[in-house]
This record gives C-alpha cells, sequence and structure tokens, in this order.
C-alpha cells in the first residue's frame, strides 16, 4: 500500500495550512514512520549477534534525516565526499561508515581515510594498489555474473558496471592481505528495490558460501557479511510488502547452520536506503493549469527536477488529490510539469477524480530517490524539503533552490591558461 495510512492520518488533515505556509512544491517526510521502520528492522534481525542498518546516503541526503538514523544506532554508506561529510557532521566515524568506492578517485580514498577513517568497500580488484594506505579492516563488493540474476534497476550482474567477479574474489583478498589487511568483510549488491523476499534470503545464502570458499582457500574468517540494500517498497495499490520477518527468520537460520559448521559466524549487516524512508516521503504539488488536446493534461507547479523515477525508471508513483478521495476517478490524466522534456511527467494515462487549478496533488513513496536524484537542466530548481516530525510540527529542513545558487558556479576569479606558451 503507497504512502502508510498513519502517515496520512498526520500528515493530509494540515496540508493545505502547511502549502499556504511553506508554499508549493516540496518534499516532506514522516519521521515517526521513519522511526517505527528502523526499529521494526531492528527487531526482526534481533537474534542477529551484531546486527547493523548502514543507512544508504545516497537515497535522502539531508542531515536531519541522517541525525534522526544516527540516533536510531545506524551507520551510513557512502560513495562520495560529500556523502562522507554530511555522515561525519551527524558524528559517524570509523567503523560507522562504509565506503563502497566506484571508480574512486585519489582524492577521494585519501578524504575516506582521514577523520577515524572508514570501512573501505573495494568495488574493483586494480583499486588495491591504489588505496594510499590499506587499512585494516576492507571489504569487496562481489559481482556473481551469470551465477545470479538481477532485476530491472540495478541490471543483469554480467553487465553490471560494479564489483569483483566470481573468478578474482579470492586474489583481491590475499592481495589486500599482502598491502597489510587484517580484518575483512564481504559486500554484494545485485537487486533493487525487490519484494520477493526469497532473493534476499538467497544472496545471504551465496555470501555465507563465498566466505566459506575464501575462507578455505586462504585461511580468513569475515568478521561481517553485507548483504547490500534493495529491499523494495509497495508503490503500487496491488503489490505487497516485502516479508521482513520471514525474511529475517530465514536468514537467521542461515547463520546459525554456518555457526554450528564453522564454530564461528559472520555479523550481518545492510544498507537499506529506499526501505528504511522511501514509504515516508511525499511531493506536495499543486495544479496549475488543465489542458486538453489528444489527451487531458494536468500541469503542476513541480517537474521532474524533484523526481525523476517515472521518467528515468517508467516507475508508478501513486498521486492522491487532496480533499477528493472520495470522488469518483472518473477523469484519466496525464500529470505533468513544465520541463521541456516530453517524459516529465508523474502519471500517464491515470484514472484520477477531476482536477480544478489550485488542487494540491500528493504524490506518494518519494523519501528515497526523489530530491537526492534531482538536476538543474531547463534551469529548473529542486524544491524544499519538510521534516513532519513526532510533535506534529512541520520542520524547514532543506530550502528550496534559488536563481542565486543556479548562477554561483559562473561566478568566480577568472582563469585562462595556454600550455603552448
Amino acid at each position: 500500500m503507497p504512502m502508510s495510512n498513519d502517515f496520512q492520518a498526520r500528515l493530509l488533515p494540515g496540508i493545505k495550512g502547511v502549502a499556504a505556509h511553506f508554499g508549493t512544491p516540496f518534499h516532506v517526510y514522516d519521521e515517526a514512520g521513519i522511526r517505527q521502520t528502523g526499529a521494526d528492522l531492528k527487531a526482526a534481525f534481533a537474534t542477529l549477534a551484531g546486527f547493523q542498518e548502514y543507512f544508504a546516503v545516497k537515497a535522502l541526503p539531508n542531515r536531519r534525516i541522517l541525525e534522526i538514523m544516527r540516533e536510531m544506532g545506524f551507520g551510513f554508506d557512502c560513495s562520495s565526499i560529500p556523502e562522507l561529510i554530511l555522515s561525519r557532521e551527524v558524528g559517524a566515524r570509523g567503523e560507522d561508515i562504509m565506503y563502497t568506492s566506484n571508480n574512486t578517485t585519489e582524492e577521494e580514498f585519501h578524504f575516506a581515510l582521514k577523520d577515524g577513517g572508514c570501512i573501505l568497500n573495494l568495488d574493483d580488484i586494480s583499486l588495491i594498489e591504489k588505496v594510499p594506505q590499506m587499512p585494516e579492516l576492507v571489504c569487496f563488493r562481489y559481482n556473481p555474473g551469470p551465477r545470479r540474476t538481477g532485476n530491472l534497476i540495478i541490471g543483469n550482474p554480467v553487465e553490471a558496471k560494479y564489483g569483483v567477479s566470481h573468478d578474482q574474489v579470492v586474489d583481491a583478498y590475499r592481495l589486500a592481505r599482502d598491502r597489510g589487511a587484517k580484518r575483512f568483510g564481504l559486500h554484494t549488491m545485485v537487486a533493487s528495490n525487490e519484494l520477493d523476499y526469497t532473493y534476499m534470503v538467497e544472496t545471504a545464502r551465496m555470501l555465507l558460501e563465498i566466505a566459506q570458499m575464501v575462507e578455505k582457500e586462504l585461511g580468513i574468517r569475515f568478521e561481517f557479511l553485507n548483504i547490500g540494500g534493495g529491499f523494495g517498497i509497495p508503490y503500487r495499490p496491488d503489490q505487497q510488502a516485502l516479508n521482513v520477518a520471514q525474511m529475517a527468520q530465514d536468514i537467521s537460520a542461515l547463520f546459525d547452520d554456518f555457526k554450528k559448521t564453522h564454530g564461528y559466524v559472520p555479523r550481518m549487516v545492510m544498507e537499506s536506503g529506499r526501505f528504511m524512508t522511501g514509504p515516508h516521503g511525499a511531493l506536495v504539488t499543486r495544479a496549475i493549469n488543465s489542458k486538453q488536446t489528444y489527451r487531458q493534461y494536468i500541469g503542476v507547479d513541480s517537474c521532474m527536477s524533484a523526481l525523476m523515477r517515472p521518467a528515468m525508471y517508467d516507475a508508478y508513483h501513486h498521486i492522491e488529490v487532496v480533499g477528493k478521495s472520495q470522488e469518483p476517478k472518473d477523469q484519466v490524466y496525464d500529470v505533468v510539469g513544465s520541463l521541456c522534456e516530453n517524459n516529465d511527467k508523474f502519471a500517464v494515462q491515470r484514472a484520477l477524480p477531476k482536477i480544478d487549478d489550485g488542487d494540491l496533488l500528493v504524490i506518494h513513496d518519494t523519501g528515497a530517490h526523489g530530491q537526492a536524484m534531482g538536476f538543474q537542466y531547463n534551469g529548473r530548481l529542486r524544491p524544499q524539503e519538510l521534516l513532519l516530525r513526532t510533535d506534529g510540527h512541520f520542520e524547514l529542513i532543506r530550502r528550496a533552490e534559488t536563481n542565486a545558487d543556479y548562477f554561483a558556479t559562473l561566478n568566480f576569479s577568472a582563469d585562462v591558461f595556454n600550455p603552448l606558451s
């Protein structure tokens, strides 16, 4: 079910006043829902000693959201210097941070390893010699290739740019150990927005098998296995939620069996992003135009610079027209933005109640990969972000971009260089 009933009950009664106060458009996030999901996740995996969630910062890179994650005891999965800065700003240090590299520059390695360092999760065997100083604890991202199938968003593992191949994985750990690594983790990420819990169970099984293989070859005992993220959320009303309880039970059984046969068991960690915040966010936008040509169009005051998933993935996001939930959905609309791109659409041929200029539309499940994937094409700027706090107040946690922001990178000291002079 898109956007929980509890979130709607907290959000909708005062939404018109919120829109009048802050203006539209805006993303709004539900603190109570985020905290409940975090508590449920910890409870589900409570039997796995040392279980840890590393929130994927790329899903919702906002300081206030990261503060909430930190308060729940979670670490952070980062892949860039700004994400590292955000994580450190909220107090994360050392092994609170997993830095998952991908075509990583020397500058990024140096930044990741300073100020208490982090867990370095290397994406490629060639990066081993490029790490300025091999940390004590290192991890590799494993790509199973033809041994697993991916899904639409993350693609076929054979074609994916990510990870160390099956044939390289033993050599990767041998080379890292030769450069000074003494502690080890293992990571993979083979699906995104997956609702079939058995896929995640099989991912855990796969990592345990790889851990066993590497231990047999090198005598390495892994401290943790990172099953990645990829936990899906039901964007469509007819989709069933991921069965986290059964998934946790089945994964726990696999880890228990490993302990019985090996005398020890690695900790299990994960890097959920969408699952943590996706259902707990919404994009609120106002209808500003109605157009009738070959189709009926509703133009809104937002565009795909605020939410590009429908255009990029043909993704579905449920839409609610404020105050008209009981009216018949007897109109068929394309809900569109103002970008000079025909795929700038939040919904295509969607059955909705009659929409009038000035109506508020709530686009569900934008709490992950919404604002984070924004851009400035066509000079369209990214909107503000609000937090619906547990005390019922709405807090501005990111201001809207301004024209001054757009032009800021064009204001600089002149620098002209002729390499031949």
